[in-house]
């Protein structure tokens, strides 16, 4: 059977869950998500493995870069990833990727992005579902009225780390 090596991370955040598989990042998530099983089980079945705990150069390097964001010292993520979803969830979670630090964007700017104005819903579901937290920025979207909704570190850490970047302004792109 293949595996996804897995380790807890604590940060001054709150405590993550890192998994490698091959070369690349596939897990970086809040260890105590509401959709916690969802996330691993769709990981483990779609890449038709088991979670091993464990240590690699990937998630060596992922815990590196997270601590120098944490500290405010890195503002990129330069670690491989591996994202494990639908084609429609990878669409939404590329485009993440496009929302720089200190910005912030909506559910709805986000949809228009990838071409789904009419997908808003759709595109908060998949944001909720990303298990790469941080790394592809689902923290950087926000209601459509400027409003902290939804994500799975918590409103209390969403707001800490758009703190941390200082994107609490008005929503721009």
């Amino acid at each position: 059977m293949n595996k996804i090596t897995i380790q807890y991370s604590s940060t001054s955040f709150g405590e993550l869950i890192l998994g490698s598989f091959g070369n690349k990042l596939c897990l970086c998530d809040w260890r105590y998500r509401k959709m916690r099983s969802a996330i691993d089980d769709r990981l483990q079945k779609q890449l038709q493995a088991g979670f091993i705990e464990g240590d690699s150069s990937v998630l060596t390097e992922t815990r590196q870069q997270l601590a120098q964001y944490f500290n405010g010292q890195r503002k990129q993520f330069t670690i491989p990833l591996l994202m494990v979803g639908t084609d429609f969830q990878k669409s939404v979670w590329n485009e993440l990727l496009n929302v720089g630090y200190g910005r912030t964007s909506s559910y709805l700017e986000l949809a228009k992005r990838i071409g789904k104005s009419k997908a808003v819903r759709a595109v908060a579901s998949a944001n909720g579902a990303n298990a790469i937290s941080i790394i592809v920025p689902c923290h950087r979207i926000i209601g459509s009225t400027g409003d902290l909704v939804g994500y799975a570190g918590g409103l209390r850490i969403k707001k800490k780390l758009l703190e941390l970047e200082n994107a609490l302004l008005p929503a721009a792109v």
